[in-house]
């Protein structure tokens, strides 16, 4: 479809598009983990604070991982045999987090005046199950996770995937993330961007690029 075409697109005239499509990141947007969590897990487990975050997020093995070159069981093995603790790696990924009621509500009435929703989140193999597993998918019209799609966020072409699987400009997209830099690529396609800090914040960034009552 059309998406490639973007790139060109101006910042006015996407400031002037209808938004179709609302598109959120899924981790410290719309799901929530204990912050306490993996902190326990290593006590318990004996392993040195900060060992899981610092191995199982080294950029070089997370890209292979949401990139969907290893699998989400390898990748907890490999952190696993790192911190010299497989059971400390499986109970610290068992966690599924929460969804945020509140950003549920907000997603259900922009569905409900005739938008559209998707989820795009740079996640492992396992995290489209995991959509399943948390209930989010009645909540929304697609969700979309890199480890299926094969280049990561701000990867401009997760993005073009999006809008190629939806039938959408980038400029009929409004897109939020709790990481600002995730944001460059869809504003180098021409989406509108929000940073995400806050509910309110978000609703009010809503309320402008809508023109509706999204505000409270």
């Amino acid at each position: 479809m059309g998406a490639m075409s973007a790139p060109g697109t101006g910042a006015s005239d996407a400031a002037d598009a209808p938004v179709d499509v609302v598109l959120f990141d899924l981790d410290g947007v719309i799901r929530h983990f204990d912050p306490d969590h993996r902190e326990a897990v290593e006590r318990r487990h004996g392993v040195e604070a900060g060992a899981i975050r610092a191995t199982a997020f080294e950029p070089a093995l997370l890209q292979r991982a949401i990139t969907g070159v290893i699998t989400t069981a390898e990748w907890i093995t490999i952190v696993g045999e790192s911190i010299g603790s497989p059971e400390a790696a499986r109970e610290w990924s068992a966690s599924r987090g929460s969804l945020d009621a509140e950003v549920l509500e907000l997603i259900n009435e922009i569905r409900s005046g005739g938008r559209r929703v998707a989820v795009l989140t740079n996640g492992t193999t396992e995290v489209t199950q995991e959509f399943v597993d948390l209930g989010l998918l009645p909540h929304v019209d697609a969700a979309f996770n890199t480890a299926d799609i094969g280049f990561t966020k701000p990867d401009p072409r997760a993005f073009e995937h999006v809008c190629d699987a939806m039938m959408v400009e980038p400029q009929h997209v409004f897109f939020t993330d709790d990481t600002e830099s995730k944001l460059l690529g869809a504003a180098e396609l021409g989406m509108r961007t929000h940073h995400f800090t806050g509910l309110a914040e978000l609703r009010r960034a809503l309320a402008r690029a809508t023109g509706d009552a999204t505000d409270r």
